[in-house]
């Protein structure tokens, strides 16, 4: 599994557009990713544990490098969180760097699905953000049933 899934490459753009509501930076994807990173962070640790939580991010990292180069300038820190997307030297406008967040949250999610099932990936979604339609939460490229 090198490269995001279409279906969780779609699943992340909505949880993106979700988690951009709202917020001043809106237009940027890239931010709103690391916030749902941040945001899944301490559900996925008390889950996984703070070490679980921290190599699974790397490992979606690792992988979502592969595809947004730009990346590498991103590390996940000893506490689970993601450092230097802010650094100035990381162009956080281009599409590039915003197709980087897609691709990171997409990987991360999918990770989490492979190691846990599709349903109690969603779950934790759930609680996570409570407010998200039923059309909004559903890992599929077709109509949620």
């Amino acid at each position: 599994m090198s490269r995001a899934t279409p279906k969780m490459r779609d699943f992340a753009e909505r949880l993106i557009a979700y988690e951009s509501r709202g917020h001043k930076t809106s237009g940027n994807k890239t931010l709103a990713a690391f916030r749902a990173c941040e945001k899944l962070r301490p559900h996925l640790a008390t889950f996984l544990g703070s070490t679980g939580f921290h190599t699974l991010l790397s490992r979606a990292l690792a992988l979502a490098v592969v595809e947004a180069p730009r990346l590498c300038a991103v590390q996940v820190k000893a506490d689970g969180s993601l450092a230097g997307a802010d650094a100035p030297e990381t162009p956080l406008d281009s599409d590039e760097p915003a197709e980087g967040g897609v691709v990171l949250l997409a990987q991360l999610l999918g990770l989490l699905a492979a190691f846990i099932g599709e349903n109690l990936t969603l779950r934790l979604l759930r609680d996570v953000w409570p407010k998200l339609t039923v059309s909004e939460l559903y890992f599929s490229n077709r109509d949620p049933k």
